[in-house]
């Protein structure tokens, strides 16, 4: 599991941590870590040119000494000091003793560079890049040169993974001790480009509860259930759909898609698509009366194309199992329903829906995805699992548990109805016994993996596609000693 802490956990770390130390020791754990992943990229350091976008900070710092080390090594290593009074002065001295300059032409050098370490705000940058550091920002990003960030993008905020100006995207970003939110978050992390962790021995002084979690194969294997000896299809559990419309009968069919192929032991589908869903998905159980009357369940899912079917939402929340509620049940719903739930309750909103909930624009969900998540679980007091470019889980805890940050989002689930397949693979989850954090987490997790699966060649998909390869994502998952899938092919 990857974990993210907030600036001011990671320095008070660092602060224990430097308290035992020698005094610079830290910084040159941290330049150490930097200049190897430098030299990384750069595969041949002798005669490499490399620019170092120096700023006040301890940021600075970094990318001085580790520029001091790639000059030993026979790199042809400039400054570019966006505050000159106030640049580190130990790292300053070690690169001009190492061979290094400051640079006459900032501009000039960073047209010839192979490289430019991005060292001008880190962690403690607030706001953007500062009108003086655009230019610089935007040369480098122009160049042929790879740009690699020290910690973090300069110009995000490490915290909320918002970009509240200029920022410098970064083809890699080394960053120390742990990661930060906005390595996990979007739209700070396509800043990020790879990231790169570097063990600078903050682990023991770190809390032990983070900010945010991106669970891996293992943590997701773990939630996933498993039929005993003993099973039959009830105790497998059986999720309740309401789905689908005479408008939108695919929605039914993909959202039960989703839960058979989840690992329901059954599904229990109510609504007018059934006719739809029995030609495609003959075990399931249908019905066209009330949820109320389909029987028991173990957890109900309801929302996707059901139109105004406002008495369906109602009869479902007032149910005493868990409830999945997405797409057009979100717009059906009421605070106070929600929050005087005993059961369990996963909203599944992508950004335009949560924008409607929380009452704002669409861009303010984008641009703040981590709040927005937060302030929504708080509202309705209820799990909220955020779709996009990054999916986020938020537990309506007030912050004693981590946001959960699915690491397998890719853009082929940008695809009509498969939002529909991740509301009944979550719902299945739950009839299982998971708990909404993590049957949110672990279908997010699963529906990103099968996109991945079938689109692996580059391919474009269909949420019926998405749907086929969740057996394969299981397996993939339950294969402790299987490799990562492989990014699909955007070019």
């Amino acid at each position: 599991m990857r974990s993210a802490y907030t600036v001011e956990a990671v320095r008070h770390a660092e602060a224990q941590l430097m308290a035992r130390l020698p005094e610079g020791a830290l910084m040159q754990r941290a330049a150490a870590g930097l200049a190897a992943a430098c030299a990384r990229v750069l595969g041949r350091v002798y005669g490499a040119r490399v620019v170092l976008l120096v700023g006040s900070g301890a940021n600075g710092g970094d990318a001085l000494f580790a520029g001091a080390r790639l000059a030993r090594r026979g790199a042809g290593v400039t400054a570019v000091p966006l505050a000159p009074g106030r640049t580190h002065p130990a790292g300053l001295a070690a690169l001009l003793k190492a061979g290094g300059a400051v640079a006459e032409d900032p501009f000039d050098a960073l047209a010839g560079a192979d490289l430019v370490v991005d060292g001008i705000t880190g962690i403690g940058g607030h706001g953007g890049l500062r009108p003086d550091a655009v230019p610089l920002a935007r040369a480098a990003r122009g160049s042929d040169a790879v740009v690699v960030a020290v910690d973090l993008p300069s110009g995000v905020e490490a915290d909320t993974g918002e970009v509240p100006g200029e920022a410098l995207r970064a083809d890699l970003t080394v960053t120390f001790g742990t990661h930060k939110p906005a390595l996990l978050v979007d739209p700070a992390r396509e800043y990020a480009g790879a990231v790169h962790l570097v063990d600078i021995g903050l682990g023991d002084e770190l809390p032990s509860v983070p900010a945010l979690e991106a669970l891996q194969h293992a943590d997701v294997a773990r939630m996933l259930p498993l039929p005993a000896a003993e099973s039959d299809k009830y105790r497998r559990g059986v999720v309740g759909v309401v789905a689908g419309s005479a408008r939108y009968p695919g929605a039914a069919v993909l959202a039960v898609a989703g839960a058979l192929r989840g690992g329901a032991g059954a599904v229990r589908y109510v609504g007018p698509g059934a006719a739809a869903v029995i030609a495609r998905f003959p075990e399931c159980l249908v019905s066209t009366g009330r949820p109320s009357e389909a029987g028991r369940v173990q957890s109900w899912v309801v929302g996707p194309g059901i139109g105004e079917m406002r008495e369906a939402v109602y009869e479902v929340l007032a149910s005493d199992v868990p409830v999945l509620v997405d797409a057009d049940g979100l717009r059906l719903l009421e605070v106070s329903e929600v929050r005087d739930r005993t059961a369990p309750t996963l909203l599944t909103p992508h950004a335009g829906e949560a924008a409607a909930l929380l009452g704002c624009a669409r861009e303010e969900v984008e641009a703040g995805r981590l709040a927005a998540a937060r302030e929504l679980a708080a509202r309705y007091g209820a799990t909220v699992l955020l779709k996009g470019s990054t999916t986020l889980v938020a537990a309506p805890d007030g912050g004693r548990s981590p946001v959960r940050v699915n690491p397998m989002g890719t853009p082929w689930l940008a695809t009509a109805g498969s939002g529909d397949v991740l509301s009944g693979l979550a719902g299945s989850l739950l009839a299982a016994g998971l708990g909404a954090r993590d049957a949110g987490s672990a279908a997010a997790y699963l529906h990103g993996l099968a996109a991945r699966l079938a689109s692996a060649r580059g391919v474009p998909l269909t949420a019926q596609e998405v749907a086929a390869a969740l057996p394969a994502a299981w397996r993939g998952v339950r294969d402790q000693h299987g490799a990562e899938p492989p990014e699909p092919d955007r070019s």
